[in-house]
């Protein structure tokens, strides 16, 4: 192979390569956690992608090695009984222990992400998904909004969400993983931003024909910006 036709090999994994690097961050990543939660799902991934990799090479090396070698003259006997061994080992014991760990990480995680009694109840903020808009309403003050959160930063928050028509999904990627809204049916989501910050959601699940227009701004304010925010609304609708 030439110089110039090896470049032009490896110009579509340096393509593919930049690409993926540039989607670990911007608005919608989950690998640019902002809160808890989402640092949990990024460290999940990592966790994946590291294990993963390794495998990857693994097989890859075992596959080589098979290439490349000259395997001995060896009987039927001998034959059955090193195939075993791979089915055994890479048929069995090998997903085995991937599940095991990968479960070992996942469990916790996933534990510390539902709504579990705290020693001070989190605000709640009760979000209906429509065709195709979010109606984010909170309980305690009366105040409803359309396509906008509004939350305090550096406090849980547990999201009550149900929907009003099909099936839904609530993700804002920066702050932690979705949920589905089912109709008839309320689901709690707890969330956290860490600091004050605008982010951005999305209806996860095809919902019809705008779905993809389905968008939610989040934005976090520091607590005197959100009580001041709380007296404007509360004083607005007297």
């Amino acid at each position: 192979m030439t110089p110039s036709a090896s470049r032009q090999a490896r110009l579509p994994c340096l393509l593919v390569l930049a690409g993926s690097l540039t989607a670990c961050g911007g608005d919608q990543s989950a690998l640019a956690p902002a809160g808890s939660a989402a640092r949990d799902v990024a460290l999940l991934w990592w966790w994946m992608l590291g294990v993963s990799a390794v495998v990857l090479l693994a097989v890859c090396g075992l596959w080589l090695w098979a290439q490349f070698r000259t395997p001995p003259p060896t009987d039927q006997d001998t034959e059955q009984r090193i195939a075993r061994r791979w089915l055994i080992g890479g048929g069995l014991a090998l997903p085995l222990v991937a599940i095991t760990v990968l479960l070992a990480f996942g469990i916790p995680i996933g534990h510390r992400m539902l709504p579990l009694p705290l020693t001070e109840a989190p605000m709640k903020i009760e979000v209906t998904g429509h065709q195709w808009w979010w109606e984010v309403h909170y309980p305690d003050t009366g105040i409803t909004l359309e396509d906008h959160i509004i939350m305090p930063a550096g406090r849980p928050v547990d999201f009550h969400l149900e929907s009003a028509d099909v099936i839904h999904s609530f993700w804002v990627p920066r702050l932690g993983g979705k949920i589905d809204m089912i109709p008839g049916r309320t689901n709690v989501l707890r969330l956290q931003a860490d600091a004050p910050g605008r982010f951005r959601g999305q209806c996860a699940e095809f919902c019809g024909l705008r779905h993809a227009h389905m968008v939610l701004t989040v934005e976090a304010l520091a607590e005197d910006d959100w009580q001041a925010w709380l007296a404007d609304q509360q004083e607005a609708g007297e």
